[in-house]
């Protein structure tokens, strides 16, 4: 009778354990899953960063920098550094001349467009927003 007693006591401790173990995995799974979910929202709605773009022609070569700054809840703030040289008849560049200027520009998340207040400039992300396109000129980002 006693040895009865015991085979139905392991069995309902081994029977216990199964839904504890399979309790702990979906709990481990949905973690797991919430992580995932906040690390990607954090990060595809993150446009703060470095972005760069290089330029030239047969008169000038420049070296285009923004860098996005999250200020409020829709606003960002844009520092652009510009680097250039004149090239002169011969295609050799003249020394370098440094621009700088900030843009404060609000995001719209229906149209996901950064609109630029001053002079109306659209601003554009892709989807991993590892590139910027102010108008129709396109920055990498690099940070």
């Amino acid at each position: 009778m006693n040895n009865l007693k015991s085979m139905k006591d392991q069995q309902l401790n081994v029977e216990l354990l199964s839904w504890l173990a399979k309790l702990l995995f979906v709990g481990v799974v949905l973690a797991l899953a919430l992580i995932i979910f906040l690390q990607s929202c954090n990060k595809s709605n993150s446009f703060a960063g470095r972005y760069v773009n290089s330029a030239g022609s047969e008169f000038s070569f420049a070296q285009d920098t923004l860098v996005v700054e999250h200020v409020a809840a829709k606003v960002y703030l844009i520092h652009r550094n510009t680097g250039f040289q004149l090239l002169d008849e011969s295609g050799r560049p003249g020394k370098k001349q440094v621009e700088s200027e900030e843009w404060t520009a609000d995001y719209d998340p229906e149209t996901r467009v950064m609109r630029e207040r001053r002079h109306g400039k659209t601003i554009t992300f892709n989807n991993e927003v590892t590139e910027m396109t102010v108008v129709r000129r396109k920055y990498q980002r690099i940070d």
